[in-house]
């Protein structure tokens, strides 16, 4: 009788340790993007998809290499994503629902292009044209220098890639009649170097499709990057407070205004879509909501099956490094 309490109360206690794993909230969620109700993002390598107001999110890819900073078509029905499916990072193009991954550019291998790497990888989607059909990717396919790139623009049926036609390029976003660009010159995101003043911190600049300049939005020693476009307004992340916040820059007055104020941990990877804007904190997701300035966590659930986690028999003759009496 009391074998079988004791087998009972194991399987009560391990029963509530599972549904304790499903229903706990997810963390270490990467690249987040939104359109709409719907919010794209990466974790543990594959890309998933989750309403605005949380849940259970559903994954949309499940390949063995990283697939990451995917981005919405401003039409809502494609996501334009950054993946290694066929061993080289190139940039891919699915359905919105879900789908086979179209691979759109075909470049050379480059000897960092680790997605750990400290100046990221390579083939970075940064975003979508207005139209919905061409798609706005950071390369050095042609340099290998690591903290520059150019910006390139590929359509949907993958033909030969268009330079953006300035010198160096980042993260960077449209305006919303598509005839300039917000954008950075270096990509500094993943290094490690915190409140960096240097001669090489990122500033904003805009260029001009009419008339073929770029001109420099404003000066400020501290990092300016990521830069949102929004109506009359371009939004960025800054760390001119030290810590990494959210700030708006009015292009009719002139004035900079700073919309967010964290003091625990930095925002990681603002990204615009629509009238919201979704960014990382601490490993959780937020997003901010223009028109009306309120913040609110996006509170995420991954109910997989945790292959590489679960208990499993291991041959450990194949892991001994050393022996001893």
């Amino acid at each position: 009788m009391r074998r079988l309490f004791v087998f009972l109360l194991l399987t009560i206690v391990s029963a509530w340790s599972l549904i304790a794993q499903s229903t706990e909230e997810a963390r270490l969620l990467r690249f987040p993007n939104v359109r709409g109700d719907k919010v794209v993002f990466t974790y543990a390598g594959d890309l998933y998809i989750v309403n605005i107001n949380g849940g259970v999110a559903r994954r949309l890819t499940s390949h063995p290499g990283f697939e990451m900073f995917a981005k919405i078509s401003p039409d809502g029905k494609w996501i334009a994503f950054t993946g290694q499916y066929d061993g080289n990072t190139e940039v891919y193009v699915m359905p919105i629902d879900g789908g086979v991954p179209k691979r759109l550019t075909y470049t050379a291998t480059l000897t960092r292009d680790d997605v750990a790497d400290r100046m990221g990888p390579n083939n970075i989607v940064m975003g979508w044209t207005p139209d919905s059909k061409k798609i706005i990717f950071r390369s050095r396919m042609h340099s290998f220098n690591s903290f520059r790139g150019q910006l390139f623009t590929v359509d949907l049926e993958g033909n030969l890639p268009e330079e953006v036609p300035i010198q160096d390029g980042g993260f960077c976003s449209f305006s919303p009649d598509g005839k300039k660009l917000a954008f950075n010159r270096i990509f500094r995101e993943f290094r490690t170097w915190k409140y960096y003043r240097g001669g090489m911190a990122d500033d904003i600049w805009v260029y001009d499709y009419t008339t073929g300049k770029a001109d420099r939005l404003f000066e400020n020693p501290a990092q300016d990057i990521f830069p949102m476009w929004y109506e009359d307004k371009i939004f960025f992340a800054s760390d001119r407070d030290r810590t990494m916040n959210l700030f708006v820059f009015d292009l009719k007055t002139k004035e900079t205004k700073k919309v967010t104020d964290f003091t625990d941990f930095d925002i990681k990877f603002p990204s615009i879509g629509g009238d919201k804007i979704v960014f990382e904190k601490g490993g959780y997701l937020y997003y901010y909501d223009i028109p009306t300035g309120q913040i609110k966590q996006i509170h995420v659930y991954i109910n997989n099956d945790f292959a590489s986690t679960r208990n499993r028999l291991v041959d450990a003759s194949k892991y001994i490094e050393s022996v001893d009496i």
